[in-house]
């Protein structure tokens, strides 16, 4: 018996300390699977290391931006009213284009038969060493 697969989509979080010259850091990343209601994050917390990929930005202001996003993926009420979306709303909320110094790259798409795995798949693909 094969194990069963789930489609899902995911973005990178990205770092983009000046948005008018498009240069970016990957710091984080979001997965979200539509048919097990799966809306999970990982991103970059440890101030030393935003502190080294921008040391020009407020780096306080940026963990509570990251722990905030976070938040919001997880579905915590303390986000705000984005958190109390469902994970379809949330996800499509935070993968949204802005011109800030968080950005998320376009939504790409993927099939695993472990959610989880996938996440720390891609952490480690898309972050690697810069988390």
């Amino acid at each position: 018996m094969t194990s069963p697969r789930f489609a899902y989509d995911f973005a990178v979080l990205r770092l983009v300390p000046h948005p008018h010259l498009e240069r970016w850091v990957p710091i984080g990343v979001v997965l979200f699977s539509r048919t097990e209601e799966f809306l999970a994050s990982r991103v970059v917390l440890d101030r030393d290391r935003l502190a080294a990929l921008a040391p020009e930005l407020d780096h306080d202001l940026l963990l509570r931006y990251l722990k905030n996003w976070s938040a919001i993926a997880r579905g915590e009420a303390e986000a705000g009213t984005v958190a109390h979306y469902p994970p379809s709303e949330r996800f499509h909320w935070l993968t949204c284009p802005r011109s800030d110094v968080l950005q998320a790259s376009p939504v790409r798409r993927g099939v695993t038969d472990d959610l989880e795995s996938a996440l720390d798949r891609l952490w480690l693909e898309q972050v690697g060493t810069q988390g």
